[in-house]
């Protein structure tokens, strides 16, 4: 993998200075290696380093002088000819790791993500040499015609002249053409801020001036862009764009979104804004194009980024502006491997980068609402809807009095209403966050549930596949045709509806309608999703049933109905944060509706039309609803007046867990301020054959919640199997 690592094997350890090196790995601190004379390392360079038999990458964080050294060091084996990691990457890892009580290889290894992602590689192209054929055919002289234009590859020369791959073959066999090895453009073209932005209303001019200034004036802060949704928020926040961009040649924009299927509309309204394409970073981006957007964040080439939150750990050399979209989305909440959320270490990175900070959201979570209310963010609000565009009628369909025919999941209003305005020509969104087609399949005859092997999640039963596929550990199998418990045949029975169970409904009533579904099971990648965005906002598509990943961001012109099936589903269980991610998802959903001249309606079917969401959805009362859930917050010392840390202990063996956890309780710091619940066990008990406990950490604004959780860490040592995950404020609490 490195270059020259035989020779520098055998170097000799004589040095001047020693190197601290960080490596990507769940390692306590960066180890100390000794610079070979003349090498010259910096901060930041990346290295190979030996690490037990291996050799390692790893990243420089610190150079001190080698006299009075008492212990023979291994040399560093080799600088890398990758680019050194910039001052405000090295502060941002070290605060994340400390923020997030991890080691702080876990976010380097993040940063490094493209670094050793390949290279792309050279494409074989063919070009015209100037010799003629020695014999001439109509089909040879359209290769050569076609070749006039430039080199190209082989298979696209031949499909622009319409002729086999053999007769290009020929050609390039008798040197007509000439075949060269050339490497992928890697730049990026430059954005042009002086190009003119959309057209503005009144409130959102004054925003957009708002932040202009914020940029002008430059070094940190945060602001809060809060606009109903459908109210030009990304207009506004692209102008802040262009300011920065126009203020320093080398200034770099950051755009973050909660959702791989929305980069492509907004990647789209960049290009447009700025007449260049902004580089794109999220998991369905192949490692190439990685590797080039990593590259050219590091030279600054690459000057706007428009990705998923671990865009956050890109290489930037100036960064002027980062845009956290849809800041509530919990998918902001990485939740495996390294636990953080880009939201709040978005705001700390502006701070290490002495950057502006925007968060937007029609829906903005109480944390940001707090901080905007106490005037630690500044806060700018949109007045309305941009154009002649108005919020959707919201209507409550309480279904204790108008149910569903038994074995249906659609009410007679929302029904009717369907009907109405597929009539008119107009579209229908059914929301139902729940994949699949039914949740739980369980036996008739003996009771029993299906679930994973050595795991509680119940299997959810998918018809298009035919499988039973647990959502959380990617475990699947075909739905058998007797009980695996008892032996009974034809006895499974499927319970609650999911997507695919709706859209059956919803065929069955509308046979002549064009449905589709819109969930991550049948949009598997954000070109499946592009093709179906754009199908539905080119009236392909009459009814779309879908989860959230329909209910943000997206702009359907012809969508005048949102039928929401079971508006109660995310109020069940104890999430703390249940109510106020109910609230925000729902009206995310509905504000699909309405959003150009053709007036929305949105129908929420409850059996709890009372609750204060409902109510505050139906009255679209947003102000109302943070005020009472703030105050439900403030008497219990939840977020926002306080903070929470969960702890997630597990273990295969459940004598060695409890023993553990009685332990680890024992030895929790008595902190005042400091509150220590449990442990208990988590509502999922076991996954993957590993028992699950919790303890739930409550404190006091005032505690450094991160160093209570590390001295607490550093007081038990796991044995064995067992692991310790520590969340700073949680959004699952299973």
């Amino acid at each position: 993998m490195f270059a020259g690592l035989v020779a520098a094997k055998a170097r000799s350890a004589n040095m001047s200075r020693i190197a601290s090196v960080l490596i990507p790995m769940p390692l306590p601190e960066a180890f100390d290696y000794a610079e070979p004379e003349g090498m010259g390392l910096e901060p930041g360079d990346q290295v190979a380093v030996p690490l037990g038999p291996r050799l390692m990458r790893g990243v420089v964080t610190g150079l001190r002088d080698a006299t009075g050294g008492n212990r023979p060091l291994k040399p560093v084996a080799e600088r890398l000819d990758d680019p050194r990691l910039p001052p405000g990457v090295l502060a941002f890892v070290e605060w994340a790791a400390r923020y997030a009580v991890d080691a702080p290889g876990q976010p380097l290894a993040i940063a490094l993500r493209g670094a050793r992602a390949p290279k792309p590689r050279p494409q074989r192209l063919v070009r015209a040499t100037g010799a003629r054929p020695a014999r001439a055919t109509p089909a040879r002289e359209r290769v050569l015609t076609a070749a006039a234009a430039g080199a190209m590859a082989p298979a696209d020369l031949a499909r622009a002249a319409g002729v086999s791959a053999s007769v290009v073959k020929g050609l390039v066999d008798e040197g007509v053409l000439g075949v060269e090895m050339v490497v992928p453009d890697t730049g990026f073209a430059p954005p042009d801020p002086a190009r003119p932005g959309a057209a503005l209303n009144p409130s959102q001019n004054a925003a957009a001036e708002a932040l202009k200034g914020m940029v002008r004036e430059g070094g940190y802060s945060v602001a809060l862009l809060d606009g109903v949704t459908g109210s030009g928020k990304t207009e506004v926040y692209l102008e802040a764009a262009a300011e920065a961009l126009a203020a320093d040649p080398a200034a770099q924009v950051l755009i973050l979104l909660p959702e791989i299927a929305l980069t492509q509309a907004v990647i789209a309204r960049v290009a447009a804004r700025f007449g260049a394409d902004p580089g794109e970073w999220h998991s369905d981006v192949a490692p190439p194009g990685r590797r080039r957007v990593w590259e050219g964040v590091a030279s600054g080439d690459c000057r706007i980024v428009v990705g998923a939150r671990s865009a956050l750990f890109l290489p930037f050399r100036k960064l002027a502006l980062i845009v956290v979209d849809e800041e509530h989305d919990s998918s902001f909440k990485q939740e495996d491997g390294f636990v953080y959320h880009a939201r709040d270490l978005a705001v700390a990175r502006g701070k290490i980068e002495d950057a502006l900070v925007v968060l937007a959201s029609a829906t903005p979570s109480l944390e940001t609402l707090r901080n905007a209310e106490t005037g630690r963010y500044r806060w700018l609000r949109l007045a309305g809807r941009h154009g002649a565009a108005e919020l959707p009628q919201i209507e409550l369909v309480d279904l204790r009095e108008t149910p569903p025919e038994a074995g249906r999941w659609l009410s007679r209003p929302l029904i009717q209403a369907m009907a109405e305005t597929l009539g008119r020509g107009e579209q229908v969104l059914l929301f139902l966050n729940r994949r699949g087609y039914a949740p739980l399949v369980l036996c008739k005859a003996c009771g029993e549930r299906m679930t994973a092997p050595d795991t509680d999640s119940w299997l959810v039963e998918h018809r298009y596949t035919g499988r039973l596929v647990c959502h959380l550990t990617g475990f699947s199998m075909p739905r058998p045709a007797a009980c695996p418990h008892c032996g009974a045949k034809d006895s499974l029975v499927s319970i609650g509806p999911g997507v695919e169970r709706v859209e059956e409904e919803a065929r069955a009533l509308f046979p002549d309608a064009r449905i589709a579904v819109f969930s991550s099971d049948t949009v598997p990648d954000a070109r499946e999703a592009r093709r179906l965005v754009a199908a539905m906002a080119a009236g392909e598509i009459d009814i779309l049933v879908a989860t959230q990943a329909a209910a943000k961001g997206h702009n359907f012109p012809n969508l005048t109905l949102v039928g929401v099936v079971d508006a109660d589903l995310g109020l069940r269980g104890g999430d703390l944060r249940a109510a106020e991610r109910t609230y925000q998802l729902l009206a995310q959903a509905t504000g699909r509706a309405g959003r150009h001249e053709r007036p929305g309606r949105a129908l929420l079917q409850t059996y709890a039309p009372d609750h204060a969401v409902m109510q505050a959805l139906k009255a679209q009362d947003r102000d109302a609803f943070v005020a009472a859930e703030m105050a439900e917050r403030e008497l219990a010392g939840l977020p926002p007046f306080g903070r929470l840390a969960a702890v997630i202990v597990s273990g295969p063996d459940a004598a060695s867990l409890d023993a553990f956890v009685r332990e680890m309780a024992e030895a929790a710091p008595n902190t005042p301020g400091v509150e220590v619940y449990g442990p208990a066990d988590a509502p999922l008990g076991l996954v993957r054959g590993r028992r699950r406990k919790r303890f739930l950490v409550r404190a006091e604004r005032t505690v450094d919640l991160s160093a209570y959780m590390a001295a607490w860490r550093a007081r038990v040592r796991p044995r064995g199997a067992i692991r310790v995950t520590i969340d700073i404020d949680p959004y699952s609490f299973l």
